[in-house]
């Protein structure tokens, strides 16, 4: 059963298909943080940390919660507010990758923000 439809009609759904395959293959191949994964992989850290800001699962949380759920964090010489800082290890990239890192911003020992940096 062959429907008939008009050209405009058949465009309209050929991009449709491909809005609903492209993100639906985004989806599934999108990295989703793993504890175990982040704790194992420490240079591969980078392919978790957007899941880490975008989901916001470390707001609010106290720095024991963070260390239990991140492990130690790497030695830091950022002054000023309190924070820790996790090592992200270093994409793959044309040009010279730089080492990125996970800043977790605390205020009255609550987490505020966290921010993605490279060096």
């Amino acid at each position: 059963m062959w429907l008939k439809l008009k050209r405009n009609d058949k465009i309209g759904l050929f991009f449709f298909v491909a809005f609903v395959l492209s993100t639906t293959l985004t989806w599934l191949f999108e990295e989703r943080f793993n504890q175990q994964q982040w704790q194992s992989e420490r240079t591969t850290r980078y392919k978790l940390a957007e899941d880490i800001i975008k989901s916001k699962m470390l707001i609010a949380k106290t720095k024991e919660e963070v260390i239990l759920l991140l492990g130690p964090a790497s030695p830091s010489s950022l002054t000023g507010s309190d924070h820790l800082v996790y090592t992200l290890g270093k994409p793959p990239s044309f040009f010279e990758a730089k080492e990125e890192k996970l800043v977790i911003i605390f205020k009255e020992n609550r987490v505020i923000e966290v921010v993605h940096f490279e060096e």
